[in-house]
């Protein structure tokens, strides 16, 4: 019974400490995959800004390509798709963006006539 016991506290001991051990080599890879994509990360980042301000739910292309510029047009749109962002495009043929998130908050406001 006692060996028993001490088999059990002995695996379940070994179990944290790998647990513990893979959870910080974990932690450390996410650091420096977001290191050597720092970039993206960053532009996903100020894409969310802009796409988040409270006034505007919807951003132009073109707006959005002055603030963060040094993309191409398709870089910056697979960002803006892995920010969370779809395309609209309005009556004059210009592009639009905004937050699949917010598309409640659209809809209320075009519902209201705003």
């Amino acid at each position: 019974m006692e060996t028993a016991l001490f088999t059990l506290a002995g695996t379940i001991v070994g179990g944290l400490i790998t647990y513990f051990l893979q959870h910080q080599r974990f932690k450390h890879e996410l650091k420096i995959l977001q290191q050597e994509h720092k970039t993206e990360f960053i532009a996903e980042s100020t894409v969310k800004h802009f796409l988040n301000h409270k006034s505007y739910t919807d951003r132009s292309f073109q707006t959005l390509k002055k603030h963060l510029g040094g993309f191409d047009d398709d870089e910056l749109r697979k960002i803006l798709v892995r920010a969370g962002a779809i395309r609209t495009y309005r009556d004059d043929g210009s592009e639009w963006w905004r937050l699949l998130s917010r598309m409640d908050e659209f809809i209320e406001k075009k519902q209201a006539g705003r």
